[in-house]
């Protein structure tokens, strides 16, 4: 079952690739700062998660004039996130949830990715948006079951500017 609205959010720490190399990022250190919305995608490189990223890339400022920080999390190794991010220009923050902890944690796993496809990869996320605010509390909550499908960004947008 996945976080619902008034929930609060479990806390992680996730590997991030920065300039200088890996770094441990813990949702922790953003609560009390800023409210925050998470993103979970399915896979690096592939046609949706790469337009539903660089979408976000090109209105990262209205989420930060929203005051929300913008996490994107994947099931992908951090390498593979980062050479991602510079081929196709990403520029929010990608966590590494390479062991699917996190996705457990917050309800969004598949059992069998593209099962129709017969593709028996269990753990990978299913494309999720959450909104958490600055007390660590999730205000908005949407998991998609069909990997192609978008979450309702204006809806996402309305909840920050709600906070």
């Amino acid at each position: 079952m996945s976080i619902q609205i008034g929930d609060q959010a479990p806390d992680f720490s996730l590997v991030t690739l920065t300039s200088e190399g890996p770094e441990v990022f813990s949702l922790s250190s953003l609560i009390g700062e800023q409210n925050i919305l998470i993103l979970f995608v399915p896979m690096a490189f592939t046609g949706g998660c790469t337009t539903q990223f660089c979408s976000l890339t090109q209105e990262l400022n209205t989420y930060n004039d929203l005051g929300a920080k913008v996490l994107g999390i994947s099931g992908d190794n951090p390498f593979a996130q980062k050479e991602w991010a510079e081929k196709e220009g990403i520029e929010l923050t990608l966590l590494s949830d390479y062991e699917h902890k996190v996705t457990e944690a917050y309800g969004v796993a598949y059992e069998s990715f593209l099962p129709e496809k017969n593709l028996i990869m269990g753990g990978v996320p299913k494309r999720s948006a959450f909104v958490i605010d600055k007390a660590g509390v999730i205000r908005y909550a949407e998991v998609l079951e069909v990997p192609s499908d978008m979450p309702n960004m204006e809806a996402v947008k309305s909840c920050l500017k709600a906070l």
